[in-house]
């Protein structure tokens, strides 16, 4: 079960970001307000879940902890630039 929950969260990342904020308090605890969740939403949607995570479940960010968020971070980066790259390459 929690495997298909990782997929799920990998493959809809903006979809379950709604979802926490609207039927849990998870994003508020972590976050203490609307502006970094709604940025988040828009820019780096598995980063945002994944710090939400982080700091629900008062994981310290060093070590293997720092290395998930910076995986995150990535992923995230490269969905933003991945059309350009393919764009780019027909020509």
């Amino acid at each position: 079960m929690p495997c298909l929950l990782v997929l799920l969260v990998l493959a809809f990342p903006r979809v379950i970001l709604v979802l926490m904020a609207i039927f849990s308090n998870y994003l508020d605890r972590a976050y203490h307000g609307l502006l970094i969740p709604l940025l988040g939403f828009f820019f780096l949607p598995l980063t945002t879940i994944v710090y939400a995570w982080l700091l629900n479940s008062h994981q310290p960010l060093a070590g293997f902890n720092l290395l998930i968020l910076i995986v995150a971070v990535i992923i995230d980066a490269g969905g933003l630039g991945g059309g350009e790259w393919h764009r780019r390459r027909r020509w």
